[in-house]
């Protein structure tokens, strides 16, 4: 007989959202790290509508909802805009063209090239393949037969970024 079978996974359990002390959200947490943030008192349950499971010992019964509230004071910590290099412009751009889509060959493009007044910023830098590179050359976009997909931006912050993507996913009450 195969023990594995019988034993309830804790990986099985649906990720628990970890709240801020000021009910912004941070991160999901498996089940694991959610019992022993609320059994440390680190965290507190938040009574929202939803699954809950329930962890038993002989002597002691700890109930886990789907979303848990820090409860220590702690400072915010700090975070800086990443300096623009290819690194980052690629891992902003999920490694892909910003004109055509490809995965291959990939370079780095300024939307308003540099020898016409445009600078080294987020604003101004993307990925673009070779083959895009070399057909909008020296010229700005407006003048290019290309058009971007999205327009450059600074990364966020990976907080917000979380936050914005929850509350995406959270269906409406």
């Amino acid at each position: 007989m195969n023990v594995s079978r019988l034993q309830p996974s804790i990986r099985v359990a649906k990720p628990i959202v970890l709240f801020s002390k000021n009910y912004l959200p941070i991160t999901r947490v498996n089940l694991k790290r959610a019992a022993c943030l609320l059994i440390t008192g680190r965290a507190e349950p938040l009574n929202f509508e939803g699954d809950e499971w329930q962890l038993r010992s002989p002597r002691f019964v700890l109930r886990v909802p789907e979303h848990i509230r820090l409860t220590l004071e702690s400072a915010e910590r700090t975070w800086k805009v990443p300096p623009v290099n290819r690194r980052e412009v690629l891992r902003r751009d999920k490694n892909t063209c910003q004109y055509c889509g490809s995965r291959k060959d990939l370079t780095l493009d300024h939307v308003i090239p540099r020898s016409r007044g445009g600078q080294h910023t987020w604003d101004n830098v993307v990925t673009a393949c070779a083959s895009c590179n070399g057909r909008k050359g020296n010229q700005i976009l407006e003048h290019s037969p290309l058009i971007l997909r999205q327009p450059p931006r600074a990364p966020r912050h990976p907080v917000i970024a979380f936050a914005e993507q929850f509350w995406k996913e959270t269906p409406p009450c």
